[in-house]
């Protein structure tokens, strides 16, 4: 196989017989094991994916739009036949009985899935230290964590373990390690794409993203995923783009950004110079840019975990040990309070138990209106600021993390510094809105990838896209 570059130029090889459906996945397979110490796969098909390669060389014509594209799902995205596990010892042994729907679509197009990756347990974590399959390591910096909580498919995309992958972002799981990494991070507007097999964090929050190196390459998966789906209510049945040959260029764009942003406190002032300094070039380059003064800063990391939290609790806890999953001390249980308890107990990490007693606080009646009811209103104050926002602008820009990539550890014992770290992430699932993460600087002290960060109004990812490959291209 030669290095993959694109899907565009990988699907040209194969057409003039310089690669194979075969030898590509045997490569794939070749560097996940001689990678494995990044902990990025928690399952390898090997012989499942070199059978399909061997099929889809078989045929005479292509199958789909994604003929022998070697992808990695997350653990919390259900394969029919396989394990998922969520990364938690509460799902220990369970195997899907379906596909999500997005996972179907890819088949249908011909894809290759090549294994699933790790994840903070339930997608709920930013580090990717919080798996029942232990931490993932940046291949960039083997001391230093892949963000999360999609941070398996991150790095399996960073490291050339496959040539995209899928993750799901519920308040900045695709797009942070994706900055981490120094890739491509989409998360698509609410709805655009099925959550139909995808275990559930927060219902209103979570969606499925997409990993890549090239815009050209995520814009094609997004093709593939998106659109109506009869198991999903809550999908959109917006007509859906074919993004990947629409992709304009040379296009004048207005975009925004928040002072109180690039001013935070705790933004690394490197990463706001650069984010500055990229703003001033479009500037030059014949963009509208603005700044737009934003004062519910402070309101947005609290209201995202109170209303998550909530919905969490609500979404877990399914898991108690009776039909599927971990179960404590089997058969020695009587006592059915103490059986949940025990399973709960045990099969849960401390993340997630962390989150799950925050929700039930949320949402205790002495504390509802206080919080729950307060969040709600934060977050329709937010969907209408930024409403407003774009009927003026095309693209709202920000910082994606206050950092790079920090070390293994560093954080762990302090939950509230982690969770203020999604300050500027977690606004763009409040509102559905969608968002992408740009790979474009690298620090001067640690020389760890940065980049920055730009949000559209809903269901606008074409122009999204196309501005993203314009700046990457020049």
């Amino acid at each position: 196989m030669l290095d993959f570059i694109s899907i565009a130029r990988y699907h040209q090889d194969l057409t003039e017989g310089k690669t194979s459906c075969l030898t590509t996945v045997e490569t794939y397979l070749q560097k996940i094991e001689a990678q494995k110490q990044l902990n990025a796969f928690v399952e390898v098909y090997a012989e499942e994916a070199r059978t399909r390669a061997k099929e889809l060389d078989q045929l005479e014509t292509p199958q789909g739009k994604l003929h022998g594209v070697v992808i990695g799902i997350k653990d919390v995205i259900c394969h029919k036949g396989h394990e998922v596990t969520a990364a938690s010892r509460i799902l220990e042994g369970f195997t899907s009985i379906f596909s999500a729907t997005a996972v179907e679509r890819l088949l249908a197009e011909g894809a290759i899935i090549i294994g699933r990756l790790n994840c903070d347990e339930f997608a709920m974590g930013s580090t990717n230290e919080n798996s029942v399959y232990g931490k993932v390591l940046n291949a960039a910096d083997e001391t230093r964590i892949s963000g999360g909580s999609s941070g398996g498919s991150a790095v399996a995309v960073q490291a050339g373990l496959c040539m995209v992958s899928l993750g799901s972002d519920t308040g900045g799981s695709v797009r942070q390690p994706a900055d981490f990494c120094g890739i491509i991070g989409l998360k698509p507007t609410y709805g655009r794409i099925s959550r139909f097999g995808l275990i559930a964090y927060a219902s209103s929050f979570d969606q499925i993203g997409i990993f890549s190196t090239t815009v050209a390459d995520a814009a094609l998966l997004l093709e593939v995923m998106a659109g109506a789906d009869d198991f999903d209510s809550t999908v959109s049945n917006t007509p859906v783009p074919a993004y990947s040959r629409e992709l304009e260029t040379g296009k004048k764009y207005k975009i925004a950004y928040f002072p109180e942003a690039l001013s935070h406190p705790g933004l690394d002032p490197e990463i706001s110079n650069a984010v500055k300094s990229k703003l001033a070039d479009w500037k030059s380059q014949g963009h509208t840019v603005e700044e737009v003064h934003f004062d519910l800063l402070e309101y947005i990391v609290p209201a995202y975990y109170i209303l998550t939290t909530a919905e969490a609790t609500s979404n877990l806890s399914r898991y108690d040990g009776v039909k599927y999953g971990f179960r404590a001390n089997k058969g020695a249980i009587t006592d059915l309070d103490t059986f949940y308890k025990e399973n709960r107990s045990q099969g849960f990490g401390w993340e997630v138990k962390r989150r799950i007693m925050l929700g039930n606080f949320v949402l205790s009646s002495g504390y509802y209106d206080a919080y729950f009811t307060q969040a709600q209103k934060v977050r329709r104050t937010l969907t209408n600021k930024l409403s407003l926002i774009f009927n003026d602008f095309d693209f709202l820009c920000l910082p994606t993390s206050p950092s790079v990539a920090f070390k293994i550890g560093e954080k762990m014992e302090d939950p509230v510094a982690m969770y203020i770290a999604d300050i500027y992430t977690v606004i763009a699932n409040l509102t559905g809105v969608p968002g992408i993460a740009v790979p474009l600087f690298s620090h001067p002290d640690n020389h760890m990838p940065f980049g920055l960060q730009l949000m559209s109004a809903h269901f606008n990812e074409l122009s999204l896209l196309s501005f993203c490959n314009n700046i990457l291209e020049n």
